[in-house]
């Protein structure tokens, strides 16, 4: 099973960041832990929204970004703490600074979309 952590996760049903917690969830693209990370935290599609990366006690395969570069820039430290195996960027969320430091770190990353991936089979 493979660990995702959703970073800038959202109840709302409209935002990329839920669309993707469903999808990862659903089962159709294979056998996920799902852990959404947003600091307003609450519980999305079943499962507990943590308020922070901190507050992860498992590793992580993929970390996922649904945030900006000036919220991801400020977290810098606290994500290579987390030691994703990689990193999605999903589009709107590019952080140049950030992808240096990860890559420096040994941490994979990629400027892609997660639904897409998901749905072309190449997550």
């Amino acid at each position: 099973m493979e660990t995702v952590a959703v970073l800038g996760a959202s109840p709302k049903e409209t935002r990329y960041a839920n669309k993707a917690i469903k999808e990862l969830l659903s089962g159709a693209y294979g056998d996920f832990k799902v852990i959404p990370v947003s600091p307003k935290g609450g519980v999305i599609h079943g499962e507990p929204c943590l308020v922070s990366l901190s507050e992860v006690t498992i590793p992580v395969d993929t970390l996922t970004m649904y945030v900006g570069s000036a919220i991801s820039t400020k977290m810098i430290s606290e994500i290579l703490e987390l030691k994703p195996k990689r990193i999605i960027f999903n589009p709107g969320t590019e952080n140049p600074e950030l992808m240096v430091v990860a890559t420096e770190a040994g941490i994979e990353c990629l400027e892609a979309c997660t639904l897409i991936m998901l749905h072309t089979g190449q997550f």
